[in-house]
């Protein structure tokens, strides 16, 4: 019973700082930002994988899924918003204007 406290305790801790830390981050680096993070996405991926292995009722199952889904969202989108960065910086045809 107190691991699920201590647990939630963490969860609600790591929540609140990546908000804050999130939020103080100016709108014009959150580009290049997401793009170096991609590999810490791949991480919680792997480790929400993990957890779904790992579940033995139903409600585990179901938080672990969940848990794959947005982080398996959160990699594509990552690469997503890279590709479309990198598309920036390619130089234009002289027809498109």
């Amino acid at each position: 019973m107190i691991e699920g406290f201590v647990a939630l305790y963490i969860f609600m801790l790591a929540a609140f700082t990546g908000y804050e830390v999130i939020s103080k981050v100016p709108v014009i680096l959150h580009t290049p930002l997401m793009s170096g993070s991609n590999f810490i996405h791949g991480i919680v991926l792997v480790g929400a994988m993990i957890a779904l292995g790992h579940a033995q009722n139903g409600v585990e199952q179901f938080v672990g899924f969940v848990g794959v889904l947005l982080a398996a969202s959160n990699v594509v989108g990552g690469y997503v918003v890279t590709e479309r960065m990198l598309g920036m910086f390619k130089p234009r045809d002289k027809g498109d204007k």
